[in-house]
């Protein structure tokens, strides 16, 4: 969805960089750009923040949080 959007989603210090400018994500989680390695085995990562830290977690791809939204960026 992203790539037909025009956007690249964040990577794990993309995210951490973007929680830096702003509080993102306390009450909710968002799907980051995955290594291919991972995603090869069927996983994805998400990260969010809670207690005034960023969290990075892993989950299947197709998990129940398939809803999930995403942090992307888009060059211009």
């Amino acid at each position: 969805m992203a790539s037909s959007m025009g956007i690249s989603l964040l990577t794990e210090n993309e995210y951490r960089a973007l929680q830096e400018l702003g509080e993102f994500d306390t009450t909710t989680s968002s799907w980051l750009r995955t290594p291919r390695e991972v995603r090869d085995r069927g996983g994805a990562i998400f990260g969010d923040l809670r207690f005034g830290r960023v969290f990075v977690y892993h989950s299947g791809a197709e998990s129940y949080y398939a809803a999930r939204g995403f942090r992307g960026k888009l060059k211009v």
